[in-house]
């Protein structure tokens, strides 16, 4: 199935892509990078551990397994409101129960600006109304989604206490806050705001300390020297390409790399 869910860096094209390969596995699917969830979905696993950083996303996934009709009944109030005055509102209002939560942010997602997600230094979602008004779309199965997501455990946390336990017979697949923008000019200081160079360093050592109880790993980073050199001595990525559509402006869309690791 697909996932519900626009996000930025989201591995829908990966998991499409004949390039894309998940090795066999008998043990939980880990991954603590979620996002949209694109492989999860994908594969829809037995048994999952899901986490992220972002409590108000954790918080979607979690009402959408405890409660997916609440949730889509508050998105569908929503799609018969929507207006540009109404998305400056639901912007600005505190929601208080996990559904009306989780449809916000829902509603947000797919009404604002290139499915942004930002936050000022306040904590609140400030990313401006993009041009498309569809709020329910044909293709939601909220109730498949649920179904997928009862044998899983999701958590908001850091990764590393995600990655401490996985061992023998689990799959992880790891997708880091990166952007390829700056493959080839400025990465580390790019990146620096949304996913420390300290932050790949503590990465690889749980990659190497997964690998070492016996975790199969799966990641996707960027195709970038100093990443390939963090891992140089456990394994060569392949490069894989894939069409660049973040950019608000079309001529700076177009083809790039990402380096797809297999541990």
């Amino acid at each position: 199935m697909k996932p519900f869910i626009k996000w930025a860096g989201g591995k829908r094209w990966l998991v499409d892509s004949p390039q894309f390969e998940i090795p066999e596995f008998d043990g939980r699917y880990i991954e603590p990078f979620l996002g949209g969830g694109a492989v999860f979905f994908h594969l829809a696993p037995d048994q999952a551990i899901l986490s992220d950083v972002n409590p108000k996303l954790v918080n979607v996934y979690n009402a959408i397994r405890t409660d997916w009709r609440r949730v889509e009944a508050e998105l569908k109030k929503m799609q018969r409101l929507h207006s540009k005055e109404y998305y400056y509102e639901e912007r600005g209002r505190e929601r208080r129960t996990d559904h009306t939560k989780a449809a916000q942010f829902l509603y947000l997602n797919r009404t604002c600006w290139n499915g942004l997600y930002r936050e000022n230094l306040s904590g609140k979602f400030n990313v401006p109304i993009g041009t498309k008004s569809q709020v329910i779309m044909p293709d939601d199965n909220f109730e498949e989604a649920s179904i997928a997501l009862q044998s899983a455990k999701i958590s908001a946390c850091d990764f590393e206490e995600t990655l401490q336990d996985a061992g023998t017979g689990d799959l992880v697949f790891l997708d880091p806050p990166y952007t390829t923008a700056h493959n080839t000019n400025g990465f580390v200081k790019y990146n620096q705001k949304i996913f420390s160079w300290d932050d790949q360093i503590r990465l690889r050592n749980c990659v190497e300390a997964a690998r070492c109880r016996g975790a199969k790993i799966v990641m996707t980073n960027a195709n970038h020297q100093t990443i390939r050199e963090l891992y140089s001595d456990l394994v060569t990525p392949k490069i894989v390409s894939r069409s660049s559509v973040i950019s608000g402006n079309k001529s700076s869309r177009g083809q790039t790399t990402e380096a797809l690791f297999l541990f």
